[in-house]
């Protein structure tokens, strides 16, 4: 069923798409594909490397909103974890053998967050968006990090707070601040071009 569009309001930018079954799994389906796509745009860094993967997360939590994004990024992580090619470098396997499982995991509980802040337009200005995206990336770092930390130590690695934080942290935060500008002029933007937003 399709409301008229004198009274939808769409609550995120795949509403404007996505009202029914099909279409949601469309949407979800694509979002997956996005991901994995995104996880090629590689710059090499050990443990873990920087990807566009973190930029695709942003997007696809503001613009898929909590339950599609929850549904786009699970369903990601369990199309690699049974063997498909789709993580950094075509890769696949089981995240929690991974140094990098934990960024994994993570990113969905960082779109889950974010989509959930766009729902409540969150997304609709710059400056909201940024302090979302600072949100799930908070969220993702509170997984991924003391992830990182267990698998190093079980390498036999440095795995002191400063060695997990130089290793895991700061090697990304530039490229994660230069994401977040990036995606957060780019939702606001794409609400105006869609006349979707009602604010």
């Amino acid at each position: 069923m399709t409301l008229p569009s004198s009274t939808y309001q769409p609550r995120v930018l795949s509403d404007l798409v996505a009202h029914g079954a099909i279409t949601n799994t469309a949407v979800i389906i694509g979002g997956t594909g996005l991901l994995a796509a995104a996880a090629q745009l590689t710059v090499p860094l050990w443990p873990v490397p920087i990807t566009g993967q973190t930029f695709a997360v942003l997007i696809l939590g503001a613009a898929l909103g909590a339950r599609r994004a929850a549904a786009t990024t699970t369903l990601y992580l369990l199309l690699g974890a049974i063997g498909l090619p789709i993580f950094t470098g075509a890769t696949s396997g089981n995240p929690f053998t991974m140094p990098s499982g934990g960024y994994l995991v993570g990113f969905i509980a960082a779109a889950t967050l974010i989509g959930y802040l766009a729902k409540r337009g969150w997304d609709r200005t710059p400056l909201r968006s940024l302090a979302a995206f600072a949100l799930g990336s908070a969220a993702m770092y509170a997984i991924a990090l003391p992830w990182l930390a267990i698998s190093l130590s079980a390498l036999g690695a440095p795995h002191s707070l400063s060695a997990v934080l130089a290793a895991g942290l700061v090697p990304f935060l530039i490229g994660d601040a230069l994401k977040a500008a990036l995606a957060a002029g780019l939702l606001p933007l794409t609400w105006r071009l869609t006349k979707g937003d009602r604010h």
